[in-house]
């Protein structure tokens, strides 16, 4: 008898005889995960959940079931399933394991996104020579702590015998086998934190996949309305493009009925060839953007080398955004095949990474000067159908990842909500759910409508905490009783600091440029279209 068939039986036998008993109740999730693995079990599944209440054992939110460590007649991959962590159930289907080239691509689609081309505003917040050496320095601090979550996941899994545990887990069980006294009595503290940090991260990159959107699409609808204007009367181009141009805020509603039927596809697997699809969009696009930004370089030494203190903190948060793909780490080494190559892997994928943000966001820089916006697709010509072409592929490609990143905070959210109302509701009450949480990302966007903020903020409050804060300090909580040196402990701690310093710096400067913008940021930050556009056709470059 496996283990979910045991669990379910003797809670339906403690329920009708109403013995009092130590064996927790589901989390949403995990209740949500069972009902679809064992629909043979469904129905008893139910019955249980509807006595339940009678008898006030009520459900406990994000609370895990029961670890029969010694049980009997399951196997290591049905255990592996059992304690699977939310991040792992997301992220991969394939349950025969990845290769290490699928694990290499997997690092470079959870890194790559809108982060990268917001880089080149964030080298001229902090100077040109400043600039890529901090991220260079702030790539390598993330990678070092990217090891250690992999390091600490694997020395805990050892101690307390599990097959594989996720970020949030590891969080967890670190601050159990920590030397404080109240860390211990707070473990789970730890799980709900990795979880409220990834929802909000999850969201404010959704946030601001909504303002990238609104930037490119006004760009090249205005761009087409001038150019279509300028060829039928060019007298009047001058005054019909200030008439023309729309706020920035009503492209974010357009976009936002088409956002809610995305993300009613619940299921990832339907959106495969949708996603396929955007990854080469976007891989087009970055070749594209290269080829425009070689052609013709600034003198580095007409551009500010180090700029002041009070931009840096808008350079920390844009480029701690940028390496976002934390999260997916131990998910994907959890899921290799051979896990003893996933350091190289990493170490491979994440070079390539650094490569690519720092050659984009200097050259992006070199090349646009003090003109470059909050995404250097917006710096491209709009009287080329080439590089309008850039910003529809690329704008299609961050579309369909709105629906992949949207997806983490609705499995940690959507079931703790759904749990609380009957069957015959659950469906609706879901969509609902759904439909306020993409709402909730487009009212942020519509509320900060200016890209470069958005991206700063959400990496200075949520990516400094999962990247560079936590990490650290899991490896002191689990090695301590190892005689950790000075050294280790020094550096841990200081990169500890370094995340809380950005963390709280990022926040302040951002918050308040949100609150007092400068003179010079608008809030609409597409700038109107030239007058002087070519009226005739338009070149491909």
């Amino acid at each position: 008898m496996k283990k979910e068939e045991k669990w379910v039986i003797l809670q339906m036998m403690l329920y009708a005889h109403k013995v009092p008993g130590n064996i927790p109740d589901p989390s949403p999730r995990e209740a949500a995960n069972f009902s679809v693995k064992r629909p043979d079990l469904q129905n008893a599944y139910l019955l249980v959940t509807a006595i339940g209440p009678v008898l006030n054992e009520d459900l406990e939110v994000m609370k895990p079931l029961i670890d029969e460590q010694n049980s009997e007649g399951v196997s290591d991959e049905e255990h592996e399933n059992d304690i699977l962590p939310v991040e792992k159930h997301y992220q991969l289907e394939n349950e025969e394991g990845i290769t290490f080239i699928q694990t290499l691509t997997h690092l470079l689609k959870g890194n790559i996104g809108t982060g990268l081309l917001g880089l080149p505003l964030a080298i001229k917040n902090a100077g040109i020579v400043i600039g890529p050496i901090s991220l260079v320095f702030i790539g390598i601090i993330s990678v070092h702590c990217m090891h250690i979550l992999v390091r600490c996941s694997h020395c805990l899994c050892q101690r307390l015998k599990k097959s594989s545990l996720g970020y949030s887990d590891t969080v967890s069980y670190a601050m159990e086998v920590g030397p404080l006294t109240a860390l211990q009595k707070r473990s789970s503290w730890g799980r709900y934190i990795v979880d409220f940090f990834l929802v909000i991260t999850q969201l404010g990159f959704c946030s601001v996949y909504v303002v990238f959107l609104a930037e490119n699409v006004k760009q090249v609808h205005e761009g087409f309305l001038e150019i279509k204007s300028a060829s039928i009367n060019v007298s009047a181009a001058s005054n019909s493009s200030e008439k023309r141009s729309t706020d920035l805020r009503v492209y974010m509603l357009c976009f936002l009925p088409f956002m809610i039927l995305l993300v009613f596809i619940r299921d990832l697997k339907s959106l495969s060839l949708l996603s396929l699809l955007a990854n080469l969009s976007m891989a087009v696009s970055l070749v594209i953007i290269y080829q425009y930004i070689v052609r013709d370089i600034a003198d580095p030494q007409k551009l500010p080398r180090v700029v002041g203190w009070k931009k840096y903190p808008l350079f920390f948060g844009t480029a701690i955004f940028a390496f976002e793909g934390i999260g997916v780490v131990l998910p994907l080494e959890n899921r290799m095949k051979d896990t003893t190559r996933f350091p190289q892997a990493l170490n491979i994928g994440m070079g390539i990474v650094m490569t690519l943000y720092i050659s984009l966001a200097t050259l992006g820089y070199l090349r646009f000067g003090d003109e470059i916006k909050g995404s250097i697709t917006l710096n491209l010509p709009q009287d080329k159908w080439l590089y309008q072409s850039v910003k529809i592929l690329y704008s299609f490609g961050i579309f369909v990842t709105y629906s992949i990143q949207y997806y983490v905070p609705a499995e940690i959210l959507i079931p703790a909500i759904t749990s609380k109302v009957e069957q015959k509701w659950k469906l609706p009450c879901e969509l609902v759910v759904r439909t306020l949480l993409v709402c909730s990302t487009c009212a942020v966007a519509v509320l900060i409508p200016r890209l470069d903020l958005v991206i700063s903020f959400v990496g200075a409050v949520s990516s400094s905490t999962l990247a560079l804060i936590l990490p650290p300090l899991v490896e002191i909580l689990t090695f301590y009783k190892e005689n950790l040196s000075l050294w280790t402990i020094f550096k841990d701690l200081f990169i500890a600091v370094i995340g809380v310093v950005g963390f709280l710096t990022g926040t302040y400067v951002t918050v308040e440029e949100i609150i007092y913008p400068a003179s010079t940021a608008l809030t609409n930050t597409t700038e109107s279209i030239p007058a002087d556009l070519n009226a005739t056709n338009l070149v491909v470059g």
